[in-house]
């Protein structure tokens, strides 16, 4: 049960850290970035839209909790990995 709370936090933290990152490489023309992240936000859409379309009222709290996680941190390790590529 606990696992499988995890998983949905993980999974909506991973979707939304990537829309977060591939907004980031939007606005600054990083094609590399822009293509695996968009990739990688469809794949998870995939995984989540079955989990949460019949969740109770805890599960959305959950899967709204790590999307809004993982949206704070894809901002800040997309703006890392601009700095890096500046260099």
């Amino acid at each position: 049960m606990v696992r499988k709370k995890i998983n949905l936090f993980t999974t909506a933290f991973l979707q939304v850290f990537f829309v977060s990152g591939n907004t980031y490489f939007i606005s600054q023309q990083l094609w590399a970035g822009i293509a695996v992240f968009g990739f990688s936000i469809s794949y998870l859409w995939t995984l989540n839209v079955k989990k949460i379309a019949v969740a109770g009222m805890i599960d959305r709290v959950i899967y709204s909790s790590g999307a809004m996680i993982g949206g704070m941190v894809g901002v800040f390790v997309s703006s890392l990995i601009n700095q890096y590529l500046k260099k």
